[in-house]
């Protein structure tokens, strides 16, 4: 069983003690993720230190740091060894099946540029997830807490608070995330009678949805009352100091809010977003929400544009409770 590894000990190749030919093939890798699959910066973050802890484990487990001939003989008890040890120190499945998913990309990335080839890595099986329960705000409560703001900070500038309840109105009303909603720009806003969002999801992809007339109507007055003349390249929604709205922002206004309201803790951004769905569900509106909520592991959204908007439109309306 490898020893824990001292704090530290990730920051950077050397620190880990790969071999040279290990190390150029690690460098080249990361390289392809960050320029070829242009993963985010915190995902390659991630990768990097999971790759790092199976070297580190290697290293333990062999006696000494492996080249690139002892890497490509890793078995898969190996690998199962090195889960099992990360299982030891508390780990959780949700970051040992991504350890486990960045170790796979890393072998076949070895393959496909011709440093040899191993399929142990891919034949251990993912562990379970636990299947994760969205936590959810009834409708009444989440009505509650998009119009919430005022009380929540009664001292608080009316633009502000236009701001906050348009940008809440946005998760619930239309299924976004706070960083999409937060990313908008004042050319993509929901004004002047348009009735659809493009929006920029996980993983570059673009999805388009519904914008209630409610939603649109608090995105209007948003800009009404806001001190500062935006123009279409502008972040639509600022903050005091006229830059792009930080999501803490939000965040707190709902803190405040579920205090003021009596809401549970569960009353956060992100359940609104669930919320959205579920209450869509509830309705009938399956196919829809496999569209809108533009999850990666539902029907791919790249088809949406090709779907009859009015025929959509007209079940969005029909089934959201806030249409």
């Amino acid at each position: 069983m490898a020893s824990k590894p001292q704090e530290g000990v990730y920051q950077g190749l050397a620190a880990i003690g790969t071999a040279p030919d290990v190390a150029a093939a690690v460098e080249a890798w990361l390289a392809y993720l960050t320029t070829e699959r242009d993963l985010a910066a915190h995902t390659v973050e991630a990768y990097t230190r999971d790759l790092g802890q199976f070297l580190f484990f290697l290293g333990q487990h062999f006696g000494g740091a492996p080249d690139m001939a002892a890497l490509l003989a890793v078995s898969a008890r190996d690998a199962r060894s090195f889960l099992a040890y990360r299982r030891s120190q508390d780990v959780g499945s949700r970051s040992l099946s991504r350890s486990l998913s960045a170790l796979r990309m890393f072998f076949q990335f070895l393959e496909r540029r011709g440093y040899g080839k191993n399929d142990a890595v891919r034949a251990v099986s993912m562990p379970k997830l636990p299947h994760a329960v969205p936590k959810l705000c009834p409708r009444r409560r989440a009505t509650a807490l998009m119009e919430g703001a005022d009380i929540a900070a009664p001292d608080a500038p009316e633009w502000t608070l236009a701001r906050d309840t348009a940008v809440l109105t946005l998760l619930y009303g239309s299924g976004l995330r706070i960083s999409e909603a937060l990313s908008l720009q004042v050319s993509g806003a929901p004004i002047k009678g348009r009735d659809t969002l493009r929006v920029l999801g996980k993983g570059n992809k673009t999805r388009v949805v519904p914008v209630l007339p409610v939603a649109r109507a608090a995105v209007e007055r948003y800009l009404d009352l806001c001190p500062k003349k935006l123009g279409p390249d502008d972040p639509l929604f600022i903050g005091v100091r006229g830059k792009r709205l930080s999501p803490r922002i939000i965040q707190l206004r709902v803190e405040k809010a579920r205090a003021a309201l009596g809401l549970p803790a569960t009353a956060t951004p992100h359940a609104l977003r669930h919320s959205f769905a579920t209450h869509l569900l509830g309705a009938g509106a399956l196919r829809a929400i496999q569209e809108l909520l533009g999850h990666a592991s539902l029907s791919t959204t790249q088809g949406y544009t090709e779907v009859d908007r009015a025929h959509l439109l007209k079940a969005y309306e029909s089934a959201h409770p806030r249409a």
